[in-house]
């Protein structure tokens, strides 16, 4: 705090030597003296923003240092890794030191999550919220996350200790007649090794959140063997630097077309990049697949043609190879997931390359004695899914409907509606309801209408239609939460063309959200929301209703102040589930006290001292720090 007396000593030194200094220095020309540049009105520089900045310095400096105590060991690791992230563009040294004391604690962390009963830990994850849960299973990995964005050789220092730490666990626990993984075997394409993916998952956080050379330096050493996430992380690099993601996928046809290692599952995941990027099918050796979809699998339109011949070529050569006898078949996919892929790629040989489309139907044809009956089905999907375009006239919920009369008893009639409702939902919302309510199963229908319903909320908010959000918000089979939800979206919304209306929905979510039983995360999250609403629009009453919002917390043990979503789930009677989680960020206190310290910085640090657990009040005061410490760019990349 003494920085000041030391600037103004430093001030007059150079003011005393400065006639000096001109006496003994000829002037420069005029023509090379340059006039200060003019000030920009309303760009003056802010007389109160250095004081700001060192109370944030204290504030995070302050925070991480009570971390050190905190009950819960995760939380430990948590903060003091956020606490080095905010204060890394101010003093990086120190930054390094806590990244490094926040990475022992994250190892303990883990040990005391490995220890914990299912029970517990399930517990302990409803009660964090999807932040808490991400931290259960691996807290160490949210350490390395951090410091990677800020420091590559930290983050290669604790993803050595992690993958030596991740072997040592192996070796304990795996028996002595399965052998550990070796380089030279095939790995499992959708369950890579651990060192792999926990690359990979620190390469695909660091490119969404706009850091992409950092990014492939990560990835490059785990692109190969071609596996699914690689995939996803050069289709996902390719829509931010396309020149860079064109070259590694074409550096992984060349080497697979060489590999003898290489087999169906190889093709089929890169053909991802050139076809279905965002859409990942491998099969295993029973016929049975596994499909992942992270988004519309739309091809590229700026793909280079040469990537699609390259491909079709590496194709053709791992497809076509001689089949070995089936008690020496070792590839991931076998005689039968061969088949499921050489009968998907037929479409491409045919529209890209005929010439060699006849060597692939006979192969087909010879894998086919192999392959279950199922899984050579004209109507199996899998078959064509992505690759051959979808007839726009196919009825898919009278496809869903025709298999009925193979439905041997309620639970399986029950499945087939509610199918064919969901294919229903998009095009004819009133047909999905007709279907639904065939649903003999009291429980399954209203799960499946209240599915429907916040469905159809969602869609207007995509599709930003305030109107139809605040009609659907009004829905009877909507929980209260999802209610407070869509009436503070179409809030939003309203609030530029329309402020009056935009207020009214908010008087309504405040009203909804107050009838939600008291001492309950859910009662706490949606004044949140209504809060955070209400800071774009009315930030008078934004400040009203945080103090409502803190008092609401402090009633709450096991309140973490973050990772907040809705989650809509429709279980059926025979056993499985359909299960959607939706992040909501307006049920965090990280953007709701950045703004409101963007109004009053000093007000909104004593709101978030005024939390009384641990985790609220780490969460909301790092996003006061952070709003002034941290530049905008890397804020929006943190959050």
């Amino acid at each position: 705090m003494d920085r000041h007396p030391r600037l103004l000593a430093f001030a007059l030194c150079v003011s005393a030597l400065a006639p000096a200094a001109a006496s003994a220095q000829a002037p420069p020309p005029a023509a090379a003296q340059k006039k200060p540049a003019a000030k920009s009105p309303g760009k003056e520089a802010d007389p109160m923003a250095e004081v700001r900045r060192a109370s944030a310095v204290s504030l995070v400096s302050a925070l991480a240092d009570e971390a050190r105590t905190f009950s819960e060991p995760a939380l430990r690791a948590r903060v003091q890794a956020r606490a080095a992230d905010a204060l890394w563009e101010t003093d990086k040294e120190k930054a390094r030191g806590l990244f490094r004391r926040a990475w022992e604690a994250a190892e303990a962390a883990d040990r005391d999550t490995a220890s914990l009963s299912d029970e517990e830990r399930k517990r302990r994850e409803i009660a964090q919220g999807a932040a808490g849960a991400r931290g259960l299973l691996n807290m160490r990995r949210e350490v390395v996350i951090l410091a990677s964005r800020r420091d590559h050789d930290l983050g290669e220092e604790f993803l050595a200790k992690l993958d030596e730490a991740r072997k040592d666990e192996a070796n304990a626990t795996t028996s002595p007649q399965v052998p550990a993984q070796t380089e030279g075997q095939r790995i499992n394409p959708d369950n890579p090794p651990g060192p792999m993916m926990q690359r990979l998952n620190l390469a695909q956080q660091l490119l969404e959140d706009g850091d992409a050379e950092r990014a492939t330096q990560f990835a490059d050493p785990v692109l190969y063997p071609v596996n699914t996430f690689g995939m996803h992380f050069l289709n996902t690099l390719h829509k931010k630097n396309r020149e860079a993601a064109d070259q590694r996928y074409l550096a992984l046809v060349t080497r697979a077309a060489g590999d003898p290692l290489s087999d169906a599952n190889t093709v089929s995941l890169l053909s991802s990049y050139v076809f279905t990027p965002l859409l990942y099918v491998t099969v295993r050796p029973d016929g049975n697949s596994h499909t992942r979809q992270f988004g519309p699998f739309t091809p590229f339109d700026d793909l280079d043609p040469r990537l699609r011949e390259a491909f079709i070529g590496a194709a053709s050569q791992i497809l076509l190879r001689p089949v070995p006898p089936v008690e020496e078949d070792r590839t991931s996919s076998g005689r039968a997931g061969a088949y499921v892929v050489v009968t998907r790629m037929l479409p491409l040989f045919d529209r890209y390359a005929p010439d060699r489309a006849a060597a692939l139907r006979a192969r087909q044809a010879q894998l086919a004695q192999d392959t279950p009956e199922r899984a050579r089905q004209p109507d199996n999907e899998l078959l064509t899914r992505g690759v051959v375009p979808e007839d726009p006239n196919h009825d898919r919920v009278q496809d869903a409907l025709d298999r009925l009369d193979r439905a041997k008893n309620s639970n399986e009639r029950d499945l087939v509606y509610f199918r064919a409702a969901m294919a229903a939902l998009e095009a004819d919302p009133a047909r999905a309801r007709e279907l639904a309510n065939k649903i003999e199963d009291p429980d399954t229908r209203k799960q499946l209408f209240s599915f429907m319903a916040f469905r159809q909320v969602q869609e207007a908010v995509r599709a930003k239609k305030p109107d139809d959000v605040l009609r659907f918000s009004h829905g009877d089979e909507l929980t209260r939460v999802q209610r407070v939800w869509g009436l503070t979206e179409a809030a939003r919304l309203f609030a530029r063309e329309q402020p009056g209306r935009a207020a009214e929905a908010l008087d309504e979510a405040a009203a909804e959200a107050r009838k939600l039983d008291d001492r309950t995360p859910e009662r706490v999250r949606a004044l949140l929301a209504v809060a955070t609403r209400l800071t774009e629009l009315d930030r008078p009453r934004a400040w009203e209703t945080m103090q409502e919002v803190v008092k609401a917390a402090n009633d709450l043990s096991d309140f973490s102040g973050e990772g907040g979503d809705i989650t809509v789930r429709v279980e059926f009677k025979d056993g499985g589930a359909m299960t959607q989680n939706n992040n909501v960020e307006a049920f965090d206190l990280t953007g709701v006290f950045a703004a409101l310290a963007r109004d009053d910085f000093d007000r909104a640090a004593a709101l978030a001292r005024s939390l009384k657990a641990e985790a609220p009040r780490s969460v909301a005061t790092l996003a006061v720090a952070r709003s002034v410490l941290v530049k905008k760019e890397a804020r929006i990349a943190s959050n």
